[in-house]
């Protein structure tokens, strides 16, 4: 999935039977680039840990796209303010890109999705699905969305918060959902700024989901998915 979103590979490593087994696709998609192989035990001895299940390649990242390239042909875009997981953002990716989702865009206090983790947590996806960080959060980077035509969900707990399930929600032509860091949530300036605010319903006293949880819940009711 790398490769074919344009990631230029740089080097392969792998275990020795590897080479004519299942990264034999891999090499010869890669081109002339370096190999490195050595048995499992002697690279488990190099590292001190079982550094891989068989195959790694480092690659360099891609040129991102600029937010307005993001969201030319977007109707749902999920924003994702200060989430430092690599578990949670490759989650969220994830169900980003199986539940209706166009774009993903990052605060720049996010943890990078291309981060070895996030990657392997999104199963790749963080390669499939659009996705650039934001500059200038909150402001004028909601007002600049609202320009473009998106209406704002801020996902939070308030007075004044809406049902999910609110049809209003899923009658935005374009919706921009926006969840906040794993501790603390959106911030109020944020929530302030935006056209909603959006609640998911528990029961049993429970508050909250964790993020990544409440990502997938939210993609799955306003992703527009029939």
């Amino acid at each position: 999935r790398a490769l074919d979103s344009g990631c230029k590979p740089v080097s392969l490593l792998m275990e020795r039977k590897d080479i004519d087994g299942q990264a034999e696709e891999i090499i010869a998609q890669c081109g002339d680039i370096p190999l490195f192989t050595a048995d499992r035990d002697v690279l488990a001895q190099l590292t001190g840990f079982q550094l891989t299940r068989g195959v790694l390649c480092a690659m360099l990242r891609p040129k991102l796209p600029t937010v307005e390239e993001i969201c030319a042909n977007a109707r749902r875009i999920a924003i994702l303010e200060g989430i430092v997981d690599p578990t949670n953002i490759g989650a969220i990716f994830r169900s980003a890109a199986a539940l209706g989702m166009d774009a993903v865009l990052l605060t720049p206090d996010c943890s990078n999705p291309l981060y070895r983790r996030s990657c392997r947590v999104s199963m790749g996806t963080v390669f499939q699905i659009p996705w650039t960080f934001l500059p200038d959060w909150p402001q004028p980077a909601i007002s600049e969305l609202k320009a473009l035509g998106f209406k704002t969900a801020a996902m939070a707990l308030s007075d004044d918060s809406v049902s999910i399930k609110d049809p209003r929600l899923m009658a935005e032509e374009k919706l921009a959902i926006i969840l906040g860091t794993e501790g603390d949530g959106l911030a109020a300036c944020t929530i302030a700024d935006c056209d909603y605010t959006v609640r998911i319903p528990m029961t049993h006293g429970v508050d909250s989901l964790n993020v990544a949880a409440a990502s997938a819940v939210a993609f799955w009711q306003l992703g527009g998915l029939e």
